[in-house]
């Protein structure tokens, strides 16, 4: 599930961003993270928010614990997810126009995810369900889609 999402102009340090993505997030989801595992484009401790902890992807594995090594693994699997944004919930190209517009198609392209994750849930559990007393069979991965 995409969580948050802003449309930032120009060519900003991802520094920067980081203090407002948390933010969001803890106005979204009403908590705020005690952690974050970045990678090293979020250099700089000037940057940082004090009551959180940022991780940095430049450790070698062998000095990470078992957990940051779990999460740095999750962090990656981010990448996927902002590709199908652009390429299959159109965030590739905009036809709305100004920073507005921007800021409307980030909004429509991440809902438009989650709304396609919930209705391939519902799916999957509707036909787990009801067609395996009829047909005998089950589908294990449901690849449905939208």
């Amino acid at each position: 599930m995409v969580v948050g999402v802003q449309a930032l102009h120009g060519n900003p340090y991802d520094g920067h961003t980081l203090k407002d993505a948390i933010n969001q997030m803890e106005k979204i989801v009403g908590l705020r993270p005690k952690e974050v595992y970045v990678d090293l484009g979020y250099k700089g401790k000037d940057h940082h928010p004090e009551d959180v902890q940022v991780h940095l992807s430049n450790k070698s594995r062998k000095n990470m614990t078992r957990w940051e090594r779990m999460w740095m693994n999750r962090r990656s699997a981010i990448e996927p997810v902002i590709s199908h944004l652009k390429h299959d919930h159109n965030m590739v190209r905009n036809f709305l126009k100004g920073k507005e517009g921007d800021r409307i198609n980030a909004i429509l392209s991440a809902a438009g995810f989650n709304f396609s994750k919930l209705i391939r849930a519902f799916f999957c559990s509707f036909f787990n369900r009801i067609l395996p007393f009829r047909f005998y069979f089950q589908f294990e991965s449901c690849a449905f889609l939208f």
